[in-house]
C-alpha cells in the first residue's frame, strides 16, 4: 500500500497544533520537535499499513493510523507524534513511577522491540488506543515503520506482519495484558485484563487520584494570561485568555508543576499622561475621594482620549505628564496609583466571580529592567538602527522587531524582552506560556526568535527553558460576526456574566424552584451553573478556532455542556448517598468485579485519565480534557442504565467516577459539589446546593432524586 504523508508548514513553534488535510503521497518532510496533528479528512490509505514517514534531526520517525483496522480513518481523528527525545518519562529508568496506562504498555513493548530488532536502537514504542473496541483496547503500530527501515538491510522478516507477530511473541509476561492479536500490516492489538483494570481502579481509590498525576519534564512554569489594560473594563476578549490560562494553570498544578500565575496588566505607557491630566482637571487636588468619583472607567478613558485628540493645549500637558510620571514625580505617581487601584478592584470582582486567582506583575514592574535587557541584546550585536528607531531584524520577516521607538520610548517588545529576562533569571521559570489571541502570533514568533538568537533560550524547541504562545480565536455572535452588543459596542465581561446568571435563574424559576428554595439558594445555584456553563462552552472548543457564543446552547441540559456534566456528577453523588454504604470502608475492604461490558468500558476510561491530562498539558489544549470528561459522563450513563449501580460492588467504581469527574471539573474551573471528597476537591458547594442542582437539572423520572 502506498505511503501517505503530511505536507507540513515550514515554521512552527512547539507544542504545535496543525489542522492539516492529507495532501499527497511520497512527501518526506523534516521535523525536529513534537507535533500534534488533527486529520480533518477521511484517508483510507493511512489504515492497515498507511504510514507517515518523517525524517528529523532526532532520527527516523513514523506515524501510523491510530485506531481500528477497518481501513477507514474518521474525520477529526487525533494523531500524536513524539520524537525519540520526547519528554515522556522513561518508565524503565524510573521504577517508582506508576505512569499512565499507555506508558506501562510502552514499557512492555520497548522490551519486546529491543529483542525483535536489536540493531535498531532508536525505536520508540508507538502505542495508541484502538478506536474500535472490537479489535482491542490498545494497539502497537511499530511494524510498518520497522519494515520500511529494515527491508533493505537483509532482514529475516518478509514483511510488516511477521514483524508484528514477532513483537507480539517477544512481549514479556504481564498481568496487564489478557490477550494479543495481529491485524493487517502487523498491528498488535492488545486486550487488557479485566482483573488488572479492577485492581488498578482499587489502587486509585486507596491511594487517591492525586497520586496518578502525570509526570511532566518541568518543575516550574509561568502562565501569562488575562492581562487587561488599566482604565479599561474587561471585555469578552479577556474571557478566553482568563479562562484558558486559568485552566492550563490548574492542569499543570495537578501535575505537580509549580505554576506562577502572572497578570501582565497594561499599567504603563503614554496613555497615562492624558488620564492623569484629565484627572487633575476633575480633581485639582489630585485626590480621588472614592472609587465612583471618576464614574465609568471606560467613559473616563474615552473622555480623556477625546480631549487629547481635539485640544492641542491638553495634549501638550498630557505629554509633559508622561515625562513627570516616568521621572518619578510624587504627585503624578500618586495619581497613577489611584487610577490603577480603581481598575484593579474592578478586575478582582470579575476574577472572584470566575474563581480565578493571579499575581499582578504589570508593564510598570518590568520597566526598570528594560535598559539592562536591551544592553545585553546590544552586546550580542542584535540591535541595529533603522529609520531613527532601534530594531532587531528577524530572518523571514518583512518588518523588524522595534525595541526602542523613534522618540526614544519603549513598547510591547521591549517590555516583553525585559519580562522574559526577569522570568528566566529571577523567577527561574522553565516553561513560559503566553495566552493571547491568535492575532499576536507574529509578535511572539519574532520576540521568541530574538531571545533564542541572544542565547536566552535554546535553539531547539524541545529543550528547556522554553516558551509557548497559546493563541485563541474569536468569540462570535450567532450572526457569525464578532460578538458585540446591539449598539456594536464590545461586550463587557461583567454584563456577560450577569446575563448568564440571569438566564440560569429564570430557568430555575420556570421549573418552580423559587417556591422551594430561598432567594440565596436560588442566586448561588444560578451563579455556579451560569458561570460554569460560560467557561465550559469556551473550553470544550479547540482554542485555536473561533466559536459561537449562545446562551441557549450552553445552558442546555443535554449534550456536551457544563449543565449535563453537573447533572451526571449530581447523579453519582446521589447514588452514593442513597446506597447507605461507607465509601471509605469500601475503599479498604471492597473489591471490584467488572462483569458487565459497560463496567469494563467505564473502568478502562477511568484508567486513561493520567494520559489524557498529560496530553492536554503537553499540547496546551484544554478541549482534550473536556472531551474526556464528556465521554466519561456518557460512559457512566450507560453503566448506570445497564448495571445495578446500588449494589455494594458497584459503589467503589461509582465513587471513583465521581472523583475523576470532580478533578476534571476542577481543572476546567466548573464548580461542583465537594461533599463526596472534600480533601481532593475543596469546592465552595455545600450539600444543600447539591440537592438544589439535582432537583433543578435531573430528570425526575429516574426516581433517584
Amino acid at each position: 500500500m502506498n505511503c501517505t504523508h503530511f505536507l507540513l508548514p515550514p515554521v512552527f513553534t512547539p507544542p504545535h497544533l496543525s489542522r492539516l488535510s492529507l495532501l499527497r503521497s511520497h512527501t518526506v518532510v523534516s521535523l525536529s520537535t513534537n507535533l500534534y496533528v488533527e486529520c480533518i479528512c477521511p484517508c483510507p490509505a493511512l489504515a492497515l499499513g498507511g504510514v507517515l514517514t518523517i525524517t528529523g534531526v532526532s532520527g527516523h520517525l513514523n506515524l501510523f493510523a491510530i485506531g481500528d483496522s477497518t481501513g477507514v480513518i474518521k474525520p477529526s481523528r487525533r494523531f500524536f507524534l513524539r520524537a525519540a527525545s520526547s519528554s515522556t518519562p522513561n518508565m524503565e529508568n524510573d521504577p517508582e513511577a506508576f505512569g499512565s496506562l499507555k506508558q506501562q504498555l510502552a514499557k512492555l513493548f520497548e522490551k519486546s522491540l529491543k529483542v525483535t530488532v536489536p540493531e535498531e536502537l532508536d525505536v520508540v514504542p508507538a502505542i495508541a488506543p484502538c478506536q474500535n473496541p472490537k479489535f482491542g483496547d490498545y494497539q502497537c503500530n511499530n511494524a510498518m515503520g520497522l519494515w520500511s527501515k529494515v527491508k533493505a538491510k537483509g532482514t529475516q522478516f518478509k514483511g510488516p506482519q511477521p514483524i508484528g507477530q514477532t513483537i507480539m511473541k517477544n512481549l514479556p509476561e504481564s498481568e496487564i495484558i489478557d490477550s494479543c492479536s495481529i491485524a493487517g500490516a502487523g498491528f498488535v492489538n492488545v486486550v487488557l485484563s479485566k482483573q488488572w483494570i479492577a485492581k488498578s481502579i482499587q489502587k486509585m481509590l486507596v491511594d487517591g487520584i492525586e497520586t496518578w498525576a502525570p509526570k511532566l519534564p518541568v518543575k516550574r512554569a509561568l502562565v501569562d494570561f488575562s492581562s487587561p489594560n488599566i482604565a479599561k473594563e474587561m471585555h469578552v476578549g479577556h474571557l478566553r485568555s482568563t479562562i484558558i490560562g486559568d485552566t492550563l494553570a490548574r492542569m499543570l498544578e495537578y501535575s505537580k508543576v509549580e505554576v506562577l500565575r502572572r497578570n501582565h496588566v497594561g499599567d504603563w505607557g503614554t496613555q497615562f499622561g492624558m488620564l492623569i491630566e484629565y484627572l487633575f482637571e476633575k480633581f485639582p487636588s489630585g485626590e480621588i475621594t472614592n472609587d465612583q468619583a471618576i464614574g465609568d472607567l471606560e467613559a473616563f478613558y474615552k473622555a480623556s482620549k477625546q480631549r487629547f485628540d481635539s485640544d492641542p493645549v491638553f495634549k501638550e500637558k498630557a505629554q509633559r505628564a508622561v515625562v513627570s510620571l516616568q521621572a518619578g514625580d510624587e504627585k503624578y505617581r500618586y495619581a497613577w496609583s489611584q487610577i490603577c487601584e480603581i481598575s484593579r478592584k474592578g478586575f478582582q470582582k470579575v476574577y472572584q466571580r470566575l474563581g480565578v486567582h493571579l499575581e499582578e506583575k504589570g508593564e510598570s514592574f518590568y520597566n526598570p529592567y528594560i535598559p539592562g535587557a536591551l544592553e545585553l541584546l546590544s552586546q550580542k550585536g542584535l540591535i541595529e538602527e533603522s529609520e531613527g528607531a532601534r530594531v532587531i531584524f528577524i530572518e523571514g520577516k518583512n518588518i523588524p522587531l522595534i525595541v526602542v521607538k523613534r522618540d526614544g520610548g519603549y513598547n510591547y517588545a521591549s517590555t516583553d524582552l525585559a519580562a522574559l529576562w526577569y522570568r528566566l533569571n529571577e523567577e527561574k521559570a522553565e516553561w513560559m506560556i503566553y495566552v493571547t489571541d491568535v492575532g499576536q502570533r507574529e509578535h511572539f514568533e519574532m520576540f521568541f526568535t530574538a531571545a533564542k538568537r541572544a542565547g536566552w533560550l535554546p535553539s531547539e524547541d524541545n529543550k528547556y527553558p522554553k516558551v509557548s504562545h497559546v493563541g485563541f480565536g474569536l468569540v462570535l455572535g450567532e450572526d457569525g460576526k464578532r460578538f458585540r452588543t446591539r449598539s456594536t459596542e464590545t461586550v463587557k465581561l461583567v454584563d456577560l456574566l450577569d446575563e448568564a446568571k440571569s438566564k440560569c435563574k429564570a430557568a430555575l424559576i420556570e421549573r418552580g424552584k423559587d417556591k422551594k428554595w430561598t432567594e440565596e439558594e436560588l442566586d448561588k445555584t444560578a451563579e455556579a451553573v451560569g458561570y460554569g456553563a460560560v467557561k465550559y462552552a469556551d473550553l470544550k472548543n479547540n482554542r485555536t478556532t473561533n466559536y459561537t457564543f449562545s446562551f441557549d446552547q450552553m445552558l442546555n441540559d443535554k449534550g456536551n455542556t457544563a449543565v449535563y456534566l453537573l447533572y451526571a456528577h449530581a447523579r453519582i453523588c446521589s447514588i452514593i448517598r442513597k446506597s447507605g454504604k461507607d465509601v471509605e470502608e469500601l475503599k479498604k475492604t471492597g473489591t471490584l468485579d467488572l462483569v458487565h461490558p459497560d463496567e469494563r468500558t467505564l473502568g478502562l476510561h477511568l484508567l486513561q485519565f493520567p494520559e489524557i491530562v498529560e496530553d492536554a498539558c503537553t499540547y496546551l489544549l484544554p478541549n482534550i480534557l473536556c472531551e474526556y470528561l464528556y465521554n466519561l459522563s456518557e460512559d457512566f450513563t450507560r453503566f448506570y442504565t445497564n448495571c445495578q449501580v446500588k449494589k455494594k460492588k458497584k459503589i467503589p467504581i461509582t465513587s471513583y467516577c465521581g472523583g475523576v469527574g470532580r478533578r476534571d471539573e476542577q481543572a476546567v474551573a466548573v464548580r461542583s459539589n465537594g461533599s463526596c471528597n472534600e480533601k481532593m476537591f475543596p469546592s465552595t458547594w455545600d450539600y444543600t446546593r447539591l440537592q438544589n442542582l439535582n432537583s433543578a437539572f435531573c430528570d425526575s423520572r429516574t426516581g433517584l432524586f
